[in-house]
């Protein structure tokens, strides 16, 4: 899986009213190799592999689209603290038709398989992304720091919500 170092948001909770996520699993951490300059100045590469436990969501994207691996393979490893054996929830987004991992917040490294945290985004991808069951989640998290973007999706998704009320009763 690719990596957009570049991109400014990581994680699932990304744009102003929630992008879409691409392919969204757990898994163990099996392999990490030592960081490289291979890919030029531009990032340390650090090759990982993790051995896929569930999966969440897939997203059709033609020839590329996950097709039952075992595992997966990325180089965005690099200063993430993560080792062999830590099990991780990831969140892939579609860019260029593949799948990409946008940063280190969207690899986080989870308790347990069966962590509140993966419940709470189990309900996020089951709810089609809605992010309004998960307020009463946003502690969760805060312990990735991630409870900020989670705040900026609800608060967009209710006032689109609060418009479109807004034109019906007008209308």
């Amino acid at each position: 899986i690719g990596y957009t170092y570049w991109w400014s948001e990581s994680g699932p909770f990304i744009g102003n009213c929630g992008d879409g996520i691409a392919l969204a699993f757990t898994g163990t951490i099996v392999e990490i190799k030592a960081p490289t300059d291979e890919p030029g100045p531009l990032y340390t590469a650090q090759k990982g592999v993790v051995a896929i436990e569930n999966i969440f969501k897939i997203k059709e994207l033609g020839a590329k689209t996950y097709a039952n691996q075992k595992f997966i393979t990325t180089d965005c490893f690099y200063e993430l603290g993560l080792t062999v054996g830590d099990k991780v929830l990831v969140f892939c987004y579609d860019y260029e038709d593949d799948y990409s991992i946008p940063g280190e917040k969207s690899i986080l490294k989870i308790d347990g398989f069966d962590a509140p945290v993966v419940h709470s985004f189990k309900a996020y991808i089951n709810g089609d992304q809605n992010p309004i069951p998960l307020k009463k989640d946003k502690a969760l998290w805060a312990e990735y720091g991630l409870d900020e973007n989670l705040q900026q999706i609800i608060d967009c998704v209710e006032e689109m919500e609060a418009l479109r009320y807004e034109n019906k009763t007008s209308e």
